[in-house]
């Protein structure tokens, strides 16, 4: 089954309305009880709270409907997966909160996130609400992307700005640490750029969004064998919106990410890599290339 242009505004509207309600609770609540859980090696994958649970719960509520109405599938960051994303023409992508250790630490950096993305993973419609700023980001493919529900123009950037990396604090910890960093300020440097400037707080989500609001920018996840490197609900929304601003979103090849994996949600295999323009996805491509070579 093939959505319509009008079935997938529908669609964006009960996304819209369900990122709404789930970010103004999140908005008022702070976290009383903080649990782990299975997840990727670090501990922002692998902590929860009950306000996550409970953003999560209205979410699918609000979206209940369409699931049977427009047979789709559900994945959402708190629940089993149940492989019915296998199984339908679409599916719903929920993160509750991403982000959640920057909601515990009461630091922004965390949003609520629902995109539907296809059984190929191809992100149809996303919808990205910043609790912080009280922002709505959202984009249905083949549109433009919008912001307050209001068409959005994403900055240009003139030489002389800076080069922001934007990633999360364990960044610091990945193998070859410095070298990356020196090879990003080289290629700052290259684009004449003023310098570089890493921003290490927030969660995937608003990372990407924070790319596309100050270029020139990126965030990336570099490939590794370890479960992690966020999954298909941290990525999937921002990808939609990403590509209906025209900004480069890729696996860390330069391929589409895999945002409906079997047998796993996890991206650590590839990688990911969101950018402002396709020269500076280049050069990130080709320093993944040499700090591979150099490893062999």
């Amino acid at each position: 089954m093939k959505l319509s242009a009008n079935e997938l505004q529908h669609l964006a509207e009960h996304a819209i309305a369900a990122a709404r309600e789930a970010g103004e609770l999140v908005a008022r609540a702070r976290p009383q009880h903080v649990e782990r859980k299975p997840g990727g090696h670090s501990l922002a994958s692998q902590v929860v709270t009950e306000v996550d649970r409970r953003s999560e719960a209205l979410i699918v509520r609000t979206l209940h409907p369409t699931l049977e109405r427009f047979e789709l599938g559900l994945l959402t960051e708190e629940r089993e997966d149940d492989g019915g994303r296998h199984a339908k023409d679409y599916f719903w992508c929920i993160d509750p909160i991403d982000g959640t250790l920057s909601f515990i630490e009461g630091t922004p950096g965390y949003a609520v996130s629902i995109a539907l993305v296809g059984r190929d993973g191809t992100p149809w419609i996303g919808v990205i609400y910043d609790p912080v700023e009280h922002t709505f980001y959202h984009a249905i493919r083949g549109q433009g992307p919008q912001r307050n529900e209001r068409p959005w123009t994403v900055p240009s950037w003139s030489e002389g700005s800076a080069l922001s990396l934007f990633t999360d604090r364990g960044f610091a910890d990945t193998p070859g640490y410095e070298g990356i960093v020196a090879a990003l300020r080289g290629i700052a440097e290259d684009m004449g750029c003023s310098g570089l400037v890493i921003d290490a707080t927030g969660g995937a989500v608003m990372n990407a969004c924070r790319v596309l609001a100050h270029p020139p920018a990126c965030h990336f996840k570099l490939p590794k064998p370890q479960d992690g490197g966020g999954s298909s609900w941290d990525y999937a929304a921002t990808a939609c919106l990403f590509e209906a601003a025209g900004a480069v979103v890729t696996d860390i090849h330069g391929d589409p990410l895999e945002l409906n994996r079997a047998g796993s949600t996890f991206m650590s295999h590839r990688g990911v890599l969101f950018a402002t323009d396709s020269a500076l996805a280049g050069r990130i491509r080709a320093l993944h290339v040499q700090m591979v070579g150099r490893r062999g």
